[in-house]
Parts: C-alpha cells; structure tokens; sequence
C-alpha cells in the first residue's frame, strides 16, 4: 500500500470520551459499530484519546469540576492496562485501532500499541512541542484543521511534507455539533486545489442527518471520513454530535451509494457504457449517395446526404468533415445506398481498430 493509500476510503470511528471511564463501556462500543463495519464491508479504524492525565491538567486545577474540559478529563480516565485490553479488542473486532494523543507521553503509547496512523485534533495542529514528537515517530497522520488559519495549515503541512510523513488533511467545523448551514464543504475543494499531493477528508460533526453530508463531501473529493460513537445502552446521555451504531449504518451506506454516483477517477475520460454507445449510434446520420456514383469517382459535398439510420459498415457525419472532401470511391455506388468503408479511400479504411468499430456500430439488415 502506498503512502496516500493508507488514508483512501478509511472511516475513523472516533470514541472520544464517551466510554465515560469504563471499560466494559468501551468494549461495547468496540463490539457494537465493528460489528457495523463487518456488516457493510468499509475499511474502518476506532479512534482513542490518549491523555496523560496528570501532565496534562496542571495539578492545581485538577479537581476544578466547574471547568467542563477538566472535569470530562479527569473523570473518564482509563489506565493503560485498561487500554491494553481495548486495543487488543479493536484489533480482534477487525478494525484498526488509532488514537489522537493530547501530549508528548501519549505519543509514546501510540508507538507501544503500534497504532499505523497518528490522529492529530483540530486544537494541536499548532502544537510544535506534540507535532515534532508526532513526526519522530515516522508514522502516518492525519490532522483535522477546524478553525486553522491558511497561513498555519500552510506551515503545518510543510513541516510534514519536509519530514515525508504522510498526510491526509481532514476538513472539520470544530463546534459540537453544528447545522447543516455551516458544513462548508466548498471547503474540501479548496483544501484539494491547495494541497493536491495529500488525500482530504471530512471530520462530520452535524447531527440531523448521516446522508447528506456524506454524499456531498465524497463527490466534492473527501477520501478518509470522521464521526464520534457512541452506544445507547445504559441511560448515559448521548452527544447530539455521537452517532449510534444504526446512524452509522446508515453513513456507510450513503457513502457506498455517492460512490456508486461518481462513479470512475474524476482524472481521466470514462469508458462509455456499451449500451450509452448503441443508443448514441441511433442517432447518428450515415452518409448515403445522393447520385449514383462510378468507382474512382472524387467524393464532393453534392455526391452525398445525411440521413438515419446508420447501416453496418456505413461511413457517417463522424468521419466525414466538411473540407475533407475529394477522397477517391474504391467501389461504385448506386443512389441513396450507404457508402460503405471498404467503398472509401479514407484514413479510417486503413485502420483495422477503426474498420471494426465502423462495422459493430448501426443497423444490421
């Protein structure tokens, strides 16, 4: 697999905090969306928040519980045995474990759980100290840049590109949740055309519907795609901006569906459908003698009409242009028959690909 490879069509399921401390809870939101992912056959990692707790909330504030993001820390902590045991089940669940790490030390624990992808939150993607730890490590990243000015998203992307870390930018509205009006997704556009050499996706945190968004986002150009999880199982209130395993069921299929709508690469022509071809050649005019007309005879704009249906083997308005004329008839040509291929000295009678495709298209007598 190469580098961008790893990020295409990849779903992060992203358990935030919401196993509230417990693991029981987390392996049920393991075994819960992994059996989702089973079920519609996608390539999907779930996501951790590694935090060492006690570095990262100074310890003067660790028992301020009016400080929602301090309380939420501190009260959803997991040991790392804990997360030994979580890892081991996201991997037997068939998905990839991965996790965003809040600070140098967790950092480490990704390279201990050999997690293949380093997830970077919107809020660090200014964090120097934590990205040059990130980078050490060699590893895969993706970042999410809700809120991010051009000019740091700029420098963010550079100092992985001189790093050759591989990258995949993650397009996200950093409110939770938000409407549908401030999706933004132009914004994947934008971030396609500004950073061609690296996939993009979409980190989703609206909460009305799990199709929309989706749809619009992959046919804009998102190849990795982002929601929170949650399981609804013990009474525990769920974020409006956590998605419950049949939501995500729903997700996935809308993404197979855009899929299926956009179709080949948006890089190269597509191959016409067989039939697109055959309904497209019963319209086209075959060339007919307007006069009977003697082998060796100069082909001129009088000597002809246009009409349908095109016949087996027929020269038509495609291969004969205005100002092409004066090509020498091989056969003769009685009046208002086709003017055959074999009948005309022309380039297309001298290249068997062509002479086959003349001869396959039209109305077969």
């Amino acid at each position: 697999m190469i580098a961008r490879d790893v990020f295409e069509d990849l779903f992060v399921l992203e358990m935030t905090n919401n196993h509230m401390g417990k693991l029981d809870r987390a392996l049920e939101i393991v075994a819960q969306h992994s059996r989702i992912v089973r079920f519609n056959n996608v390539r999907a990692a779930i996501k951790l928040q590694f935090r060492d707790v006690d570095t990262f909330v100074h310890k003067d504030f660790r028992d301020r519980s009016d400080i929602r993001y301090v309380k939420r820390v501190t009260e959803t902590r997991l040991t790392k045995a804990e997360y030994t045991t979580l890892v081991e089940a996201i991997r037997k669940s068939g998905c990839i474990p991965l996790a965003t790490p809040f600070d140098e030390r967790s950092v480490d624990w990704c390279v201990e759980f050999d997690m293949p992808i380093i997830k970077i939150a919107s809020a660090d993607s200014t964090d120097w100290m934590l990205l040059e730890r990130i980078a050490k490590t060699k590893k895969p990243v993706i970042v999410s840049v809700g809120g991010t000015s051009q000019k740091d998203m700029d420098d963010m992307v550079t100092f992985f590109e001189n790093r050759n870390i591989p990258l995949a930018i993650n397009h996200c509205v950093a409110a939770y949740p938000h409407e549908p009006e401030e999706c933004e997704l132009n914004q994947i556009e934008y971030l396609k055309h500004r950073y061609p050499n690296h996939t993009i996706g979409y980190s989703s945190h609206e909460h009305h519907d799990w199709a929309t968004s989706i749809h619009i986002a992959y046919a804009k150009g998102a190849r990795t795609f982002e929601r929170h999880v949650d399981v609804n199982t013990d009474g525990v209130e769920i974020a409006k901006y956590s998605s419950l395993p049949e939501q995500i069921d729903t997700w996935f299929k809308a993404f197979k569906t855009a899929k299926t709508y956009c179709g080949t690469s948006g890089l190269e022509r597509k191959v016409p459908l067989p039939r697109e071809t055959a309904y497209l050649d019963s319209y086209i005019r075959g060339v007919y003698a307007a006069t009977d007309l003697p082998a060796g005879h100069k082909l001129q704009e009088e000597d002809i009409y246009m009409a349908i249906p095109l016949q087996r083997g027929q020269i038509s308005c495609r291969e004969l242009m205005l100002g092409r004329f004066g090509h020498r008839l091989l056969k003769p040509v009685a009046k208002d028959r086709p003017i055959l291929i074999d009948a005309f000295d022309s380039p297309y009678a001298n290249n068997p690909e062509l002479r086959q495709t003349i001869y396959a298209r039209g109305l077969e007598k």
